[in-house]
């Protein structure tokens, strides 16, 4: 076993005070006063090895003291001077060195309380990842994006969340910006940084939502165009369609026979084309929506009665699964009845002879399911960006003038092809 310094010197002055008594005591035996004497002075050297000790130790328990207290995360503990150089130099450095650990540490708490409540506060969404790239936090507004789904979301990787959103960002860059679409209409800004925390990387993504901003600036835009559009076509074609008219009339002779078939050509031609920019001008002059609180499963149904007929023609069919209670939900009938016709609509078309299409009702969202011919991607991240269309003649205004009602009445939606193969058009009510 090891002696430790403080029992060494103990050891080493009790044997070098027992070994001198022994000599005085063989020396000095027959000199009773210089034995008496040589032993008082070995008493007050043996006091004295003892001060000496003390003033030794006493820096020690200082050192000791204030290690103790380092290790408690303790810096209030500061010693007064006690008069001996050596000893106050040491308190001295002590006191400055606690004194800094103090003021380092309450600056780095007052830092890091002030970024947690900065975190808190924004208004983006903040995700903080773990060591291992796991999701380990959210901030207030992350939060309430996720709902309930965050919890679950804990512990996670990226990539193994079941989140459209979190796995595109997944391939996000330290230190890159993306612009990310989840459903073809939801736009989102991602940026991805990191900060460092105990000497090692960890890595954070904030998501700002951009849809209505982005959403507002596309419709300023195309409505300039189109009403520019609308007043000089219709001024045109009005005036024209005027002329050709009266020369159809003129030219009532059989002789003229050929010539009047062409005015007539191109006048319904004219006719088309006003049709044409009226479907353009609806957009721009869509109605706030006038909600009325409707029954959701007469209206359902009314609107698959009324689309059966068409989807008989294409060999397909048309199934509504309704809850047993009514459901009521406040909403503009007719506009709605325009959504949901085009969605059916769209649906059938994508269909061929034998598929079918659900409409199916709950307490909180409608969902009209087909399982024809799925969306790609690529298409899927455009098919609600103004006038897109994939039909030859299509002229995109169906799901455009779609989106700004459902927009209006504040209901979110999504349109996506599941990993099962059916088509869903979902509307959250």
């Amino acid at each position: 076993m090891r002696l430790s310094t403080k029992a060494k010197y103990i050891l080493y002055i009790l044997v070098l005070h027992i070994v001198l008594v022994f000599l005085m005591y063989k020396i000095l035996y027959q000199d009773k006063v210089l034995f008496i004497g040589s032993e008082v002075f070995l008493l007050l050297s043996a006091i004295v090895s003892i001060q000496i000790y003390r003033n030794f130790m006493q820096p020690i328990q200082f050192v000791k003291s204030g290690i103790e207290a380092i290790k408690d995360k303790d810096f209030s503990i500061k010693f007064v001077p006690t008069g001996k150089g050596e000893v106050d130099t040491l308190i001295e450095v002590y006191n400055l060195m606690i004194d800094q650990l103090r003021e380092e540490r309450t600056r780095l708490h007052e830092q890091h309380f002030f970024l947690e409540k900065l975190i808190a506060a924004s208004p983006i969404s903040i995700i903080i990842l773990d060591f291992d790239e796991r999701i380990d936090s959210f901030n207030v507004k992350a939060k309430e994006h996720f709902k309930d789904e965050a919890a679950g979301l804990k512990g996670l990787l990226l990539q193994e969340t079941n989140n459209p959103l979190l796995i595109e960002l997944a391939n996000v860059q330290d230190g890159e910006s993306k612009i990310v679409k989840t459903n073809g209409v939801v736009t989102y800004k991602v940026q991805r940084s990191h900060f460092m925390d105990q000497g090692f990387r960890r890595s954070f993504l904030m998501i700002e939502e951009l849809t209505n901003e982005i959403l507002e600036s596309e419709k300023n835009a195309y409505g300039k165009v189109i009403r520019m559009m609308a007043h000089e076509v219709n001024n045109t074609l009005g005036a024209t369609d005027s002329i050709l008219q009266t020369t159809t009339n003129i030219l009532s002779d059989d002789s003229y026979l050929d010539l009047r078939e062409a005015l007539i050509i191109a006048s319904e031609r004219n006719q088309r084309l006003t049709k044409f920019m009226r479907n353009f001008a609806d957009v721009v002059r869509l109605p706030a929506p006038a909600p009325v609180r409707a029954d959701l499963n007469k209206f359902i149904k009314d609107i698959a009665v009324f689309m059966e007929p068409a989807a008989a023609v294409c060999g397909v069919s048309i199934q509504t699964l309704l809850p047993e209670l009514v459901v009521f939900k406040n909403m503009d009938i007719g506009q709605m009845e325009h959504v949901l016709v085009n969605v059916v609509k769209n649906a059938i078309e994508a269909c061929e002879p034998g598929d079918e299409i659900r409409i199916a009702v709950s307490e909180n969202d409608l969902a009209i399911k087909n399982n024809g011919k799925p969306i790609e991607a690529e298409v899927g991240a455009q098919l609600f960006n103004p006038f897109f269309s994939t039909k030859h003649d299509g002229q995109g205004i169906g799901l455009t003038l779609t989106r700004e009602i459902l927009i209006n009445h504040g209901f979110t939606f999504s349109l996506q092809t599941n990993a099962d193969g059916w088509t869903v058009f979902r509307i959250e009510m």
